[in-house]
């Protein structure tokens, strides 16, 4: 049972020993030379503008929301079409209901406004 767990850990190790000896090389290898401009708060090349506890609006997070709610239903079509084929016809209505009922939501969200972007 124990000589299951082998390759596994093996894998594991390789992976640890791999990633510390780039720490390692990546630390020994640069330069340190701290300066006020490095210091400072780095927004995709901009100066940082406002201040940090600024209020989002709740547009944002919705829009989020359902990102991460159609991001997932989506991941439901990996394992589906994994046994596509053993599932035959069958499968293929109960996707295309899934899909219908994803399109419900979607036109819902998008008729009450919830992906305007004001």
């Amino acid at each position: 049972m124990k000589q299951a767990y082998v390759g596994v850990a093996i894998l594991f190790l390789v992976g640890l020993l791999t990633s510390g000896m780039f720490l390692l090389l990546s630390h020994l290898a640069s330069a340190y030379r701290p300066t006020k401009v490095k210091a400072m708060p780095y927004e995709s090349g901009i100066n940082p503008l406002g201040d940090t506890r600024e209020r989002y609006s709740v547009k944002f997070y919705i829009v989020a929301m359902l990102f991460i709610v159609f991001d997932i239903e989506t991941i439901f079509f990996i394992p589906w079409a994994v046994i596509f084929r053993d599932l035959g016809l069958f499968g293929l209505i109960e996707m295309f209901i899934f899909i219908f009922v994803l399109g419900v939501g979607l036109a819902y969200a998008w008729k009450k406004g919830a992906l305007e972007w004001d």
